[in-house]
């Protein structure tokens, strides 16, 4: 397929991608989006920057265009499930230009904010309602909402709700939806715990697998400097104030440690802010805004805070901190190289986190270049278990994902739903909202 209007759509919904400048589908579009047209469902593998969720938007909008009527209060008649506010947010506001042909309405439900707003719009009823699993269970449980009418449900990063432990509110959501409806589960990657989920939701899927999250992104430059915890901030410095740095992403393991480092870059006279889970979605969305209008140059984030964020003209990505599971290392350096452009990753390796970055290189099937080290044809076709300038450590037995201290930014399984729950504008206190 070389062109939308060969895939299928409807006149209303190529408007909205003419009026997005969309002209050639991506490889994740040209073959889910047929499949969803078709009815089917849809088990999907694809990475960050695939283009996959105009892929399942398209179908969504074309779909509930071509349908009468209106959604009945307290509905809606799709729904799409996303792990993060930032990624939930993301994807409303895509939807919602590519439906710019059509009448259709959307509305987005996420904590951090008052539900106020939230209720009201739920109460005239919605065709796309966009939702991450903990808040649009409040409301369920509130009467909001009912979704009794729901013709298309999507869940995306599926490996991300996984991994935050929100696979049984999942189950509980998908329980409550009519037994008639087309399902489509989009993940980066495929566990086993993905894979059984899928199997108990979705009805004969049609397979579809585009970039596998083990291939890293072919224009980005990769390197490496081995160096002292005591010397990466002095290093960190260095980076970010080069001529060449048109804005960047610095990625931590921890909370803590994101405003410990953007407050080092503000103290070294860098233009930073920090995003992670802690903060209220206010000041998440205020430090998003000054990273995408230049104000600040520098955006400090976690790995979960970091999926969603979309923002063109990341010139450089710098881990900081490895990440403890290596796939996160491919979404990290995702951030750069995008809309065609070519991109810079650095990683800070200290001599603890050496198993991590070996982790990382069996993943991807390379090594990745030493700064500072002589560059040589042995040394770039050697296999990730050989070492090159220095014999790295023996990899470590890798900690289950759903340990705390292996992920310091991710949080413990849900407790147990609250029978009143908390609608406080500032960060939350449970688990589950703790992300949200």
């Amino acid at each position: 397929m070389t062109k939308f209007t060969a895939l299928g759509l409807a006149e209303p919904t190529l408007r909205g991608v003419t009026a997005e400048g969309y002209t050639t589908p991506t490889p994740i579009q040209s073959k889910l989006i047929p499949a969803m047209l078709a009815g089917r469902d849809v088990l999907g593998t694809a990475q960050t920057g695939t283009g996959k969720t105009a892929a399942f938007a398209l179908p969504i909008v074309d779909a509930l265009g071509a349908g009468a009527g209106r959604p009945e209060p307290r509905t809606c008649r799709a729904l799409v499930l996303a792990p993060t506010r930032e990624l939930a947010a993301q994807i409303e506001e895509s939807i919602r230009a590519l439906a710019v042909g059509t009448r259709l309405t959307t509305a987005l439900v996420v904590g951090g904010v008052k539900p106020g707003p939230q209720v009201r719009a739920l109460a005239r009823g919605v065709d796309v309602l966009v939702a991450t699993p903990g808040r649009l269970e409040d409301h369920l449980r509130e009467g909001a909402l009912t979704l009794s009418k729901v013709r298309v449900v999507v869940l995306d990063e599926a490996d991300q709700m996984l991994d935050l432990g929100f696979i049984p509110a999942i189950r509980r959501l998908v329980a409550k939806l009519p037994r008639e409806r087309q399902t489509a589960l989009l993940s980066a990657t495929m566990p086993p715990a993905i894979r059984t989920l899928a199997y108990e939701i979705l009805r004969d899927p049609a397979e579809i697998s585009v970039a596998p999250v083990s291939t890293p992104v072919e224009a980005v430059v990769q390197s490496v400097r081995h160096l002292d915890r005591t010397d990466k901030r002095d290093a960190l410095a260095a980076i970010l104030t080069a001529r060449d740095v048109e804005r960047a992403i610095v990625f931590t393991r921890t909370k803590r440690g994101a405003d410990k480092v953007s407050r080092q870059l503000a103290e070294a006279g860098c233009d930073a802010v920090a995003i992670h889970g802690n903060k209220s979605q206010s000041q998440r969305q205020r430090a998003l805004d000054a990273f995408r209008t230049g104000t600040a140059r520098i955006l400090v984030a976690t790995d979960i805070a970091a999926r969603g964020i979309d923002v063109d003209g990341v010139s450089h990505v710098v881990n900081y901190e490895l990440p403890n599971v290596p796939e996160a290392y491919v979404h990290r350096i995702g951030r750069t190289a995008r809309a065609g452009r070519s991109g810079v990753a650095v990683s800070l390796c200290e001599p603890d986190e050496r198993p991590l970055l070996a982790d990382i290189e069996r993943l991807i099937g390379r090594r990745i270049a030493v700064e500072g080290a002589p560059a040589s044809p042995a040394a770039a076709s050697a296999s990730p278990s050989e070492p090159t300038t220095e014999r790295a450590a023996p990899p470590r037995r890798r900690r289950p994902r759903s340990s705390r201290s292996a992920r310091p930014d991710t949080p413990s399984r849900p407790r147990p739903a609250r029978s009143t729950p908390s609608h406080g504008a500032g960060p939350e206190r449970s688990a589950r909202d703790n992300t949200l």
